[in-house]
């Protein structure tokens, strides 16, 4: 079967990394995050199209449970069948979603994505409420994927009291609250959050009716102390100069954010929710802070790397420390690159890997790089570090031209990426997992009885994140969930998670 390349609908993805560029469609997004391949189907699979082309969209208001179903990948392009969700209880997808890890295995990371943005059925027991839509907004948002998560709510209709505040929300970082203002200020109804409707009627240039607003709201002790003074100074700013900020409160809304910015007291964004890196990619930024924001969003796949490489190599750092090192160390690597010297390569390549992987990017370092490495003969230390590099990349299964003798160790990996680890080249209690993984042809007891009852999306995200939690835990639920993530078809994942558990440790 051929891969499946996450297609979305045409929705602009809007960055400051990219605001002298052409910014990325939606469909690169994922296409740069990575593709998933299935290698057989899943039972109830639909054929899977010979191109990823964005389907046509038209956006409508839809009731909860309508809304519920909404995707932007069709069961065409992603090969999941469209009962993926319908026999499972909301209560079970939804209690899921919000265990899994921010951080997740990269492999595990565009599963997720694929999973979140699939078009299917909703579970049978969906309301009116579109709870299981919002608790995938919620963990494409806990990704720091406000895009995509806007996307998936556009689709949906979001002039609905169910989805609407979460659609400001992602309007309010991104900077796109324009729309959902005027929504508001024509239908009041579609949000009881006091803050919102005063901002909002105030956004769009009605300040009289946002005062009275505001006046009503203190009256009902409806505001947060913190809101009601932002909202004080936004409403009145000559009062600024008379008055103290308020400290930032320990939970951060989206909406305090941008009051605490329009207050004149912008707040950094790097110890906030990641999501909230996505202000300092708005132009507004320093260098520094737009930076570390795509560098936190390039961690989950919420922003491609192609658009760090750009922020990185955008002008000559004039300081030394921290982020400039690792920008530097990138920008000394690519100009070797360029040069095609060999030695040049070998000289910088170290320094940059090590600079990335530091900062949780290794498998954003082979994106960029491991294609161009392929095409620089080195040896010793950095031929092995290359062949590493390659094999978390998408070409991990060329990995092995780098080598012209490998050892026993890399001769294991070229096996797992083969997808048939030599289970007597395993020396390691991962490796022996690992391999015990790729035997099995049928899915872990534990997950079987579900995948005969249908809950084939609730499985996938149970040995997921099984998967993911064995780096620092169960060997044997290591061996189990590859188990049943290849029994489901997804090889591809599988492999790229074993090699990433066996290269990255728990980076």
């Amino acid at each position: 079967m051929k891969p499946v390349k996450a297609a979305l609908l045409s929705f602009l993805l809007t960055t400051s990394a990219a605001a002298q560029q052409p910014p990325l469609s939606a469909i690169d997004w994922l296409d740069e995050l990575g593709a998933i391949q299935l290698t057989q189907p899943i039972p109830g699979e639909p054929a899977v199209t010979e191109t990823a082309l964005s389907p046509k969209v038209e956006v409508m208001p839809l009731d909860g449970a309508q809304a519920d179903a909404v995707g932007l990948l069709p069961s065409s392009t992603t090969g999941l069948p469209r009962t993926l969700w319908a026999a499972s209880a909301t209560d079970d997808l939804t209690r899921q979603l919000s265990a899994v890890a921010t951080d997740p295995l990269p492999a595990l990371q565009a599963l997720y994505y694929t999973l979140l943005l699939a078009e299917a059925e909703a579970p049978a027991d969906a309301g009116q409420n579109a709870l299981f839509l919002n608790a995938r907004v919620d963990a494409l948002m806990a990704f720091g994927a406000a895009d995509p998560a806007r996307a998936l709510l556009d689709r949906a209709g979001p002039l609905n009291p169910a989805l609407f505040d979460r659609w400001l929300d992602v309007s309010l970082l991104n900077g796109t609250e324009d729309e959902p203002c005027k929504a508001l200020r024509e239908q009041p109804s579609l949000s009881e959050d006091y803050a919102a409707r005063i901002y909002c009627t105030a956004r769009v240039g009605d300040w009289p009716t946002a005062a009275l607003t505001y006046e009503t709201a203190v009256g009902l002790d409806a505001l947060d102390p913190v809101e009601a003074a932002l909202l004080t100074f936004y409403l009145d700013p000559e009062t600024i100069e008379i008055n103290t900020p308020p400290a930032p409160p320990s939970k951060m809304s989206p909406l305090m954010f941008r009051l605490f910015e329009a207050a004149g007291n912008p707040l950094p964004t790097i110890r906030l929710p990641r999501v909230f890196a996505m202000a300092d990619l708005r132009g507004t930024a320093a260098w520094r802070a737009e930076i570390e924001a795509a560098e936190r969003l390039t961690q989950t796949g919420a922003l491609p790397a192609n658009q760090l490489l750009g922020l990185y190599t955008q002008r000559r750092p004039a300081a030394s420390g921290g982020v400039w090192d690792r920008v530097r160390a990138i920008q000394e690597f690519d100009t070797a690159l360029n040069s095609g010297k060999p030695e040049e390569v070998a000289a910088t390549l170290p320094a940059a890997w090590r600079a990335m992987k530091n900062r949780r990017l290794p498998t954003a370092f082979a994106q960029l790089f491991a294609d161009r490495l392929h095409g620089v003969t080195l040896d010793g230390s950095s031929q092995e570090l290359a062949f590493l590099i390659v094999l978390l990349s998408d070409e991990y299964e060329t990995a092995s031209t780098l080598l012209a003798a490998p050892k026993d160790r890399q001769k294991f990996l070229i096996s797992l990426a083969a997808g048939s680890p030599d289970a007597s080249l395993a020396r390691t209690s991962r490796e022996k997992a690992i391999a015990r993984g790729f035997t099995s042809q049928q899915p872990d007891a534990s997950h079987a009885a579900q995948i005969k009852a249908g809950k084939i999306g609730q499985v996938i995200l149970a040995a997921a994140n099984q998967l993911d939690r064995t780096r620092d835990g169960s060997l044997s639920d290591m061996a189990n969930a590859l188990a049943t993530l290849r029994s489901l078809g997804l090889e591809d994942t599988a492999r790229r998670a074993a090699l990433q558990i066996l290269i990255l440790g728990n980076t």
